[in-house]
């Protein structure tokens, strides 16, 4: 018989080292809309999907965090909706012993990254299971996003409107 041990070999040696731990990865929202099922006018124009991604953080207790990676998907064949896709894809996240700036970035850029593979598997099935061929989520740079959503909050910190700054 194993014994389970949720703490790292580091943590466990010393109690103030840096903890992030995924306890548990679920979907908390899911909508997949297909108005005339896969028979959409010509069968053989590939649809241009518009993805949207967001992501979100919440402290649900001490060191216990909510990360949430919303996925939004629109199929459009000319003027007509193919299908329609949501999905909340989620993570529940121990974190402790980290600054404020590394927090933020676990929440951002390491917790939506280790999400996506979970998202992309629920959108690539949704679709399939819709009728139509699978539509795998492109790799996201959530660094990227990361460092737009840090530059936004300063400028609307220093009464900028954001994107009217000078262009580099």
């Amino acid at each position: 018989m194993t014994e389970q041990n949720s703490q790292t070999p580091a943590a466990a040696a010393d109690p103030n080292a840096p903890v992030v731990n995924p306890q548990a990865i679920y979907i908390k929202d899911c909508s997949f809309e297909a108005p005339n099922g896969p028979f959409v006018g010509n069968a053989q124009a590939t649809p241009t999907v518009n993805l949207n991604l967001t992501t979100r953080a919440t402290a649900l207790a001490q060191d216990l965090h909510e990360v949430v990676l919303q996925v939004n998907l629109e199929a459009k064949a000319g003027d007509k909706v193919v299908w329609l896709l949501e999905l909340q894809q989620a993570g529940a996240f121990v974190i402790r012993n980290l600054t404020a700036n590394d927090l933020a970035q676990v929440v951002s850029i390491m917790a939506p990254n280790y999400l996506l593979s979970f998202a992309r598997s629920a959108v690539a099935d949704l679709v399939t299971r819709g009728g139509f061929p699978p539509f795998l989520l492109p790799l996201v740079t959530f660094e990227g996003l990361h460092a737009r959503a840090q530059q936004q909050a300063q400028q609307a910190a220093a009464g900028q409107v954001p994107g009217s700054g000078a262009v580099n």
